[in-house]
């Protein structure tokens, strides 16, 4: 299997994915577990990717996935220009231990500086 179920139906795991790597890009900095993160690190590195191509195109990719016309604005702007010399990597994982009601792993992914 390419990918994790997280024990959602489709269009509900789609939706978890699409606002996550969102809210990631927009805050740059999000607490979440440590399964998820793996799944969301990938996507987040597409969308940057996506903004440091900057075409017509690209945009249009980024806007049909990420939830908000800002978040878009950010990554064809700032997002763009910081990783411009770097060519992938752009998100950190820092476990941070276990969550208190399931013992899930949890961690903080955030944007490389």
């Amino acid at each position: 299997m390419g990918y994790r179920r997280f024990g959602l139906r489709s269009d509900h795991r789609k939706a978890m994915l699409r606002n996550t790597v969102t809210s990631l890009l927009d805050a740059e900095k999000i607490t979440i577990t440590e399964t998820k993160a793996k799944d969301i690190r990938r996507l987040a590195d597409q969308m940057i990717t996506l903004g440091k191509r900057g075409d017509l195109h690209s945009r249009r990719q980024a806007q049909a996935y990420l939830m908000s016309d800002d978040v878009v604005y950010k990554v064809f702007t700032k997002l763009a220009d910081r990783y411009s010399d770097r060519s992938g990597g752009y998100t950190r994982i820092i476990k941070t231990g276990f969550r208190k009601g399931d013992g899930a792993p949890m961690v903080i992914i955030e944007l490389v500086d």
